[in-house]
């Protein structure tokens, strides 16, 4: 008998999310043409506040933008809370794809895919709606802003209570993955996503006449010395059985073909999986920028922006939503993920409950549908949002113990 009543489950759900298909393609659309940058999203927490009057789930707004609402099951005896979250930013990218749906505000793109994270969460949310009363416990569907940039919209949401009145016993995230085919989903176990954080350097000297460098303290020089020196950060006092990232995106040295700058600015990015050595790395690098810049003459300010934590995946739950997505999907669809040194604000949900950030398979390589994240001509195969919410309404029910 139980076996059958799971049947019954996974062809209800699967039957809602494809009768609720083409709506969330259109919605996914509208989403996608008017992108909003981080903690702007006031059309788009607009739209989803409708969607959600619409299907009569009650939400407050929280962190600037952010909307949560809470569906409570029908059937009693179960108390159990579940969160699940999207996130709703754009980037700052100019999108290069010909599509009806293309990006109507110029330089500002769902290259990340949180219009299909979005438009994903509302069906999910319209899913269970339509099933209330053949459920017990409560769901809490959280919209968030700013995922983008720090200090990412989950810390304002949480500063705000949406972890409170109830208080989830875990939260979910999906996020898009062009690298898999559309259809399929991805699972890792504990340490998947990379902390970030952004560093600011300013080199500074005594500029003056190219032609006349020993009268000058060259901070171009420092700077170029400093880049490399700072590699050997990760390169050689890193445990090398321990993901580490240090890029540099920015270097900026305004003189001239003859004329030697005061100061050069410089920026980029330290990831790691072990928040011990992120710690560690932060004291290493200030310590050997400021004692070599001060070596050759110059001074040095080193400023770290400290952003997401480590995203980490708790095994039990991992391993429950994934043996659902097994059954409901098939084994054959449902794949091991790798490390990745991307960050992921949805690390902080998962500090503080236990979390699941899976990945849904968008790619099509026969449509040529294959560009990466934060790309020009990212966009995805549409048929995922049919197994997103599906999938995800299906984990929820299954992890609240229906």
């Amino acid at each position: 008998m139980p076996s059958d009543t799971n049947t019954l489950l996974k062809d209800t759900v699967r039957e809602l999310a494809r009768g609720l298909h083409e709506d969330t393609i259109a919605n996914r659309r509208q989403l996608h043409a008017d992108p909003e940058l981080s903690f702007a999203e006031h059309r788009t927490a607009a739209f989803v506040a409708r969607q959600l009057k619409t299907l009569n789930i009650p939400f407050v707004q929280s962190g600037g933008t952010g909307i949560a609402g809470l569906l409570h099951g029908g059937m009693p005896g179960r108390d159990r809370v579940i969160a699940l979250r999207a996130d709703m930013d754009a980037l700052p990218i100019r999108e290069m794809n010909d599509v009806p749906y293309k990006s109507a505000n110029d330089g500002v793109m769902h290259a990340c895919g949180h219009d299909a994270h979005t438009a994903s969460l509302l069906t999910t949310a319209a899913i269970l709606s339509r099933m209330k009363e053949r459920f017990g416990g409560t769901v809490k569907f959280i919209f968030q802003p700013g995922e983008e940039k720090i200090p990412g919209g989950a810390s304002l949401m949480i500063r705000d209570g949406v972890l409170e009145d109830p208080h989830p016993d875990c939260i979910l995230g999906q996020h898009v993955m062009p690298e898999l085919p559309a259809g399929m989903v991805g699972f890792r176990s504990g340490s998947y996503m990379a902390s970030s954080d952004e560093l600011y350097l300013t080199v500074s000297g005594k500029g003056g006449h190219a032609a006349s460098p020993h009268l000058n303290t060259d901070p171009v020089l420092i700077a170029c010395h400093l880049v490399t020196a700072l590699q050997q950060i990760v390169s050689r006092q890193a445990n090398p059985l321990m993901p580490s990232v240090l890029s540099f995106g920015r270097f900026i040295a305004e003189g001239a073909t003859n004329v030697i700058p005061d100061e050069v600015h410089i920026a980029g990015t330290f990831r790691t999986l072990d928040e011990q050595w992120r710690s560690d790395a932060h004291l290493k690098m200030k310590k050997m920028a400021l004692t070599l810049a001060e070596s050759m003459g110059g001074r040095c300010s080193f400023e770290i922006r400290k952003g997401y934590p480590v995203l980490i995946n708790e095994e039990k739950l991992n391993a429950g939503t994934r043996k659902h997505a097994e059954d409901y999907l098939g084994s054959e669809r449902v794949t091991d993920l790798d490390i990745w040194m991307a960050a992921e604000d949805f690390a902080a949900y998962a500090q503080l409950l236990p979390g699941c950030f899976y990945r849904l398979g968008t790619g099509n390589e026969k449509r040529g549908i294959t560009s990466g994240v934060h790309t020009p001509t990212f966009d995805i195969d549409e048929q995922a949002l049919e197994t997103g919410p599906g999938l995800m309404a299906y984990l929820a029910l299954k992890t609240l113990g229906n």
